[in-house]
């Protein structure tokens, strides 16, 4: 995937979620077509690096050295409307039952504009489902009902 630098940041409303396994095109990329997840909303991605600091007794300065510690990979938080799949159940069905073939790669990629080109992609190693939250429910009022899953990743990767 041939990443194209611009001048302007991109928008954040063109995104697709897909995990493994995933149904992806001849380019080897996702498509509109072939993801079902549909989701409103992408949060928590990043990482964190943690810094100990070390200070040995016989060392001619009082500061500290900085040694780079643990990496941590937050939880992601995907949100969409209720369409009466299951396919959310079904691998949090996998996890709570213990099955070993719960852990997924999870593929978010933002879009450019006009959709034609991946402008940024992020891969979630090793997820698993943690938490889920079902829709609030309202008769009086008009909003979609919006279901939350919260992923565990063991690493974050930005493909080349």
């Amino acid at each position: 995937m041939a990443r194209t630098e611009r001048d302007r940041p991109y928008s954040q409303f063109n995104f697709l979620v897909s995990w493994d396994p995933a149904t992806d095109n001849e380019e080897g990329s996702l498509s509109a077509d072939s993801v079902a997840a549909g989701f409103q909303e992408v949060s928590g991605i990043g990482m964190e690096i943690t810094v100990a600091e070390y200070r040995g007794g016989n060392y001619s300065t009082n500061e500290p050295i900085k040694v780079t510690g643990m990496v941590k990979t937050p939880d992601v938080t995907l949100k969409r409307g209720v369409m009466g799949r299951l396919d959310l159940y079904e691998w949090l069905n996998q996890v709570r039952d213990g099955s070993h073939n719960h852990l997924k790669n999870v593929t978010i990629q933002l879009m450019t504009e006009d959709r034609s080109e991946v402008a940024q992609e992020w891969l979630l190693k090793n997820a698993r489902p943690m938490k889920y939250t079902g829709p609030t429910l309202n008769g009086k009022g008009t909003d979609v009902a919006v279901e939350e899953l919260v992923l565990s990743a063991e690493r974050i990767e930005m493909p080349e």
